[in-house]
């Protein structure tokens, strides 16, 4: 039976029945598409995170009194910060200079006299800058520790009532979308497109390598089948296991680390599909072209891995990079499933998000998928 004389159904069936006895007799396959994942997101999902807990610091006050003693207790029962007890200014410095502590809160001794007053309270926050990233995280901590013991000594202590109070604006802040600041929230389903930008081309990658490394691919050449027939019977026992792979880090991600899902699944595994198709004909392309296993996995780990963990936005924020990289990202197919992923999970079904990324993996798809089938040609040159 043929389809349109393109595909001929019995072959096909064939093929894929030979290709699952291949996956059945070789589990690597299988090992790739489901536990990688489960490394992946254990490492990445415990092991990095953007929110630094217990951050030394080193609380100097020049003469205590119980408002002083009152912001110390604050910074003491926050999770964000590891108090140094410290005797002296001098003592606080040496420890900054040794990089024992990552900054220095200094009460000076009229803190408590000015505060009452309604002046400004002499509070010195001296920060180590080595790590600009960190010394703004501290920053952020302190500044935010600050302003909640402020609302909390306005309505305890007589003449504070109005220390959170600029002028007649009264801030009040709410957080959409990640309201109790997880990073968690933000990173694993980001994670999510690495792992199957991984699982897609390294999958297809080793295939049609190790067809022309064992001598198989020769036999198969000189049969009937045709190209795109050899392509489906690569692609679609791959895709099946890809998809499972998804399906095991959505299940992750939500009873696992407990990150909010707000969308509809049904369209996260859709919008999967057609991101795993462009990975697996990435992947497809590469094996091609490379004819050895240990060649296609490199280069599958250099023009995938690579490009999808610095250029997707999935850790680093594309917008301050130089131009040409921010334009480079565009033919990266992780930037669009990242935001995808990223938006079914933390605000919904935003179509304004969803469809511009779609619109960009099926181009994607598209160009991988006409690379890998040039490619393949019935012919030993």
């Amino acid at each position: 039976m043929t389809v349109r004389g393109r595909i001929n159904l019995t072959r096909l069936r064939a093929l894929l029945a030979k290709e699952w006895l291949q996956i059945v007799r070789d589990p690597s396959s299988i090992a790739l598409a489901f536990v990688i994942p489960i490394v992946m997101l254990l490492l990445f999902g415990y092991g990095i995170s953007l929110d630094p807990k217990q951050l030394p610091v080193a609380f100097v006050m020049d003469k205590p009194d119980p408002t002083a003693s009152s912001l110390l207790a604050r910074f003491r029962h926050s999770e964000y910060f590891g108090m140094v007890p410290t005797t002296s200014w001098e003592e606080a410095r040496q420890m900054l200079l040794d990089r024992e502590v990552d900054a220095v809160i200094r009460l000076q001794s009229d803190f408590t006299r000015r505060l009452m007053t309604g002046g400004q309270a002499p509070v010195q926050l001296i920060i180590n800058g080595v790590d600009s990233n960190r010394a703004l995280q501290v920053l952020g901590y302190v500044t935010m520790t600050w302003n909640r013991w402020l609302t909390e000594v306005s309505e305890t202590l007589p003449g504070a009532k109005n220390l959170t109070r600029v002028g007649l604006v009264d801030l009040k802040q709410r957080i959409w979308f990640n309201e109790a600041i997880r990073s968690e929230n933000f990173l694993v389903p980001g994670l999510m497109a690495i792992i199957m930008t991984l699982i897609g081309t390294l999958l297809t990658a080793m295939v049609m390598a190790r067809e022309w490394e064992r001598g198989t691919m020769e036999a198969l050449l000189v049969t009937p089948v045709r190209r795109l027939e050899i392509i489906l019977g690569k692609l679609i026992p791959y895709f099946i296991l890809g998809m499972g792979g998804l399906v095991l880090c959505i299940v992750m991600a939500v009873f696992l680390f407990n990150v909010p899902f707000r969308g509809s699944l049904v369209l996260l595994l859709l919008l999967g599909g057609v991101f795993m198709i462009g990975t697996l004909g990435l992947g497809l392309f590469i094996s091609s072209t490379a004819k050895n296993q240990f060649v296609a996995g490199q280069i599958a780990l250099l023009a995938a891995f690579l490009p999808s963990f610095f250029l997707s936005g999935f850790i680093f924020e594309l917008s301050s990079t130089p131009i040409f990289i921010q334009v480079l990202s565009y033919i990266v197919p992780a930037k669009y499933f990242v935001n995808i992923v990223q938006t079914l999970f933390l605000a919904g079904n935003i179509a304004s998000v969803l469809l511009p990324n779609l619109g960009g993996l099926i181009v994607l798809a598209l160009v991988f998928m006409t690379l890998a089938f040039r490619k393949t040609r019935k012919s030993l040159e």
